[in-house]
């Protein structure tokens, strides 16, 4: 696997934005731009990120401001205050979102329902669902996707290159599972699962195993 110029993460106060600072502008920004591109849901007009690295050159830096400046985002000007944890309810439906510390945890959307057919779920950082995610639907998150049911949607877990994100559902039967940039189909006939099972990846190549929730 290939060493990772940058890492995005959603954070309590919007992206976290991890950068090596080893590395060259120009790198930076073809491996940042090509993240916008193949994720352009979460990062509508406005957007603003976090640089994570305290030893970013400072014309890397700036160079970085105005790239993202250029893309309709923004580079925070400083650390705003961290937020205590917190859920907020959504008017008129079943969905809300918890904030959590910022020990490093990602916001976790929590869907108290199930998806249905035609349906897309996005988010910035991690998924629960409380529900099922049916055939047709798909959920894509920054983070871990954690299914309280049956998944036979697709699923699209650490869709920002988080190659620790995963994937757990009571009855693991989707027609799709990704992982960062890795997919696995599932077969034409999968088997019902009756126990727990996680999907991550390991050694290159996403592995699924029953685990004890």
């Amino acid at each position: 696997m290939s060493r990772e110029l940058i890492k995005i993460k959603g954070g309590p106060n919007g992206f976290q934005l991890m950068v090596d600072s080893s590395a060259e502008l120009s790198d930076i920004q073809r491996e940042l731009d090509k993240k916008l591109e193949e994720n352009p849901e979460f990062f509508p007009e406005g957007t603003e990120f976090q640089l994570m690295a305290a030893d970013l050159n400072k014309s890397v830096k700036s160079g970085l401001g105005e790239f993202l400046t250029n893309k309709g985002l923004a580079v925070m000007a400083g650390e705003k205050p961290v937020q205590q944890t917190a859920v907020r309810a959504v008017k008129n439906t079943a969905e809300h979102v918890s904030a959590q510390e910022a020990d490093g945890q990602q916001l976790m959307t929590v869907i108290d329902r199930t998806v249905r057919n035609g349906e897309e779920i996005t988010a910035q950082g991690s998924v629960m669902i409380c529900g099922n995610v049916n055939p047709g639907a798909k959920i894509v998150a920054g983070g871990s996707i954690d299914i309280r049911g049956t998944c036979r949607g697709i699923v699209h877990a650490g869709a920002m290159g988080d190659y620790n994100a995963f994937v757990v559902a009571d009855r693991l039967m989707p027609m799709q599972i990704r992982i960062a940039n890795l997919i696995a189909r599932s077969p034409d006939e999968p088997e019902k699962s009756n126990y727990v099972e996680k999907a991550y990846i390991k050694d290159g190549q996403i592995i699924i195993e029953p685990i004890e929730r």
